[in-house]
């Protein structure tokens, strides 16, 4: 059996957490009078938490000191956290538990290759992180997507090169650093955005386990 090392990322691939960064950057674009939309949200995917702000002053026009934006990092993330203190299976997303258990059960390996730095407690609130042979998130990376260093670290710690990687990735930045890193790519999510990606899916319901199979078998 072909061994191969299957990168997940987190945020809206495992779990909708996209709302919760969302709800928690309107919070501080509102008390900024910055008008801050879904399709504004777009831009942060994949992002840093210090670029993403970043982003949001930009739309809105904003200068602010470096005390001030460590504020709102720091409130931003509290924001973010007192949303996730309920999280539990029901929150992994349509189609990704089969997927994970059909990879264990093929005795593949699985990692986590996300910017989050909240990565491990969500796992474990969502019932899943024994699946994980490996997690890189936010703690352990310099570089942010589309570097591929997250992904590249993930099959370091799995004992597999590269080229036998497949990153699940719903970011045109993820896919992009699939891409580098001569990884297979796999967009979950809207082809028009993610036409990069070698394979794309609009969710795992749509991924039959015959396709992981020939994945496996390449």
């Amino acid at each position: 059996m072909n061994k191969k090392a299957f990168i997940f990322d987190l945020d809206g691939v495992i779990v909708d957490t996209a709302k919760y960064h969302y709800l928690a950057w309107q919070k501080i674009a509102n008390e900024l009078n910055i008008g801050f939309t879904l399709e504004h949200n777009e831009l942060l995917k994949g992002v840093s938490r210090v670029r993403s702000l970043d982003i949001i002053l930009e739309l809105g026009k904003v200068e602010a000191s470096q005390e001030d934006k460590d504020r709102w990092l720091v409130q931003k993330n509290e924001d973010y956290l007192s949303y996730l203190v309920d999280m539990d299976e029901s929150e992994i997303l349509p189609g990704v538990f089969p997927i994970l258990k059909f990879l264990k059960d093929k005795n593949q390996s699985i990692a986590l290759g996300s910017a989050s730095k909240n990565a491990r407690p969500i796992l474990e609130k969502t019932g899943i992180l024994s699946y994980f042979d490996a997690i890189v998130d936010g703690n352990d990376v310099t570089n942010a997507k589309p570097d591929p260093e997250v992904f590249l670290i993930a099959a370091k710690l799995l004992n597999i090169n590269p080229e036998d990687a497949i990153v699940f990735e719903d970011s045109v930045a993820g896919v992009q650093a699939a891409n580098i890193g001569k990884m297979t790519s796999i967009g979950i999510g809207s082809t028009a955005i993610l036409h990069e990606a070698k394979y794309i899916f609009k969710d795992f319901t749509a991924i039959d386990t015959s396709f992981i199979e020939d994945l496996i078998k390449e």
